[in-house]
C-alpha cells in the first residue's frame, strides 16, 4: 500500500528545504499544502491541492482516499510536522494507512541559530492556534530564556504579558519572517515592542 507523506518544508524559503523533502515531493503524485508552501514547488509538475484553515478535514480526507487508491500523496507542513505542524491532525484522521514523516527545520531552530542560543538551554512554548497558554507566566520567570511561538499576532502575547504585570523593561528578541529576504531581528525591552508593526510570522524570545 502507498504511504501518506507528511513533509516538513522548513520556515518557508527554499534555502531551508532538505534534500529528502525535495525528493519526496518531486516523486509524489499529489502534493497538498498552503499557498505559501506550494509556492516553493511551483516548478514541480504534479497535481497540487490547496489547504487552508477552512478545509483541513476535507482535504486531508481527500489525501487519505488517494493513498488508498494507490497514489503517493505528500502533505506539506511548514517548519517541522511534529512541532505545531500537521502531524497530530493527520494522525487523528489517518487510522488505517501508513504515514511517513520527513522532518523539517523549525522556525524555533532558526531563531536559536540567529540569536546564537544553544536551544537545549531554553524553554520552548508554542501557542500556535491555541491562544495564550496558562503556563506562560510561570515559564518566563524560571530564570531560563523562553522561546515562544505566538498564537497569531505577536501583539496579543506582548499585551498579555504587560497586562499581567511583567516588567516592561524585560529584555526580548523578535525574529520575523525567518529565512526570507525581508527577515528582521529586533532586540528591545518588551514595553517598547508595542511601537513595532509585526507580521504573523514571528518567534519571540524572552530573557
Amino acid at each position: 500500500m502507498s504511504k501518506l507523506h507528511i513533509v516538513g518544508i522548513g520556515p518557508g524559503s527554499k534555502e531551508y528545504l532538505t534534500l529528502e523533502a525535495i525528493n519526496t515531493i518531486k516523486s509524489s503524485d499529489i502534493i497538498i499544502g498552503s499557498e505559501r508552501a506550494l509556492k516553493l514547488f511551483d516548478k514541480v509538475k504534479t497535481k497540487k491541492i490547496y489547504l487552508d484553515a477552512s478545509n483541513v478535514k476535507e482535504i486531508v480526507e481527500y489525501g487519505i482516499k488517494k493513498v488508498k487508491d494507490g497514489f503517493k500523496v505528500s502533505i506539506l507542513s511548514t517548519g517541522d510536522p511534529g512541532f505545531s505542524g500537521l502531524l497530530k491532525t493527520v494522525q487523528s484522521m489517518a487510522k488505517n494507512i501508513d504515514i511517513e514523516v520527513t522532518p523539517g527545520i523549525s522556525s524555533i531552530q532558526l531563531c536559536a541559530a540567529r540569536l546564537q542560543i544553544p536551544w537545549d538551554t531554553v524553554d520552548l512554548i508554542t501557542m500556535h492556534g491555541k491562544g495564550i497558554s496558562t503556563e506562560l507566566l510561570s515559564i518566563i520567570n524560571n530564570g531560563r530564556p523562553t522561546i515562544i511561538l505566538p498564537n497569531l499576532k505577536i501583539e496579543e502575547t506582548i499585551r498579555h504579558l504587560l497586562d499581567k504585570g511583567v516588567d516592561p523593561g524585560k529584555k526580548v528578541a523578535v525574529c520575523e519572517r525567518l529565512g526570507y529576504d525581508n527577515e528582521r531581528l529586533i532586540k528591545n525591552s518588551i514595553g517598547n515592542l508595542l511601537n513595532e508593526n509585526f507580521s504573523y510570522m514571528c518567534v519571540m524570545v524572552v530573557y
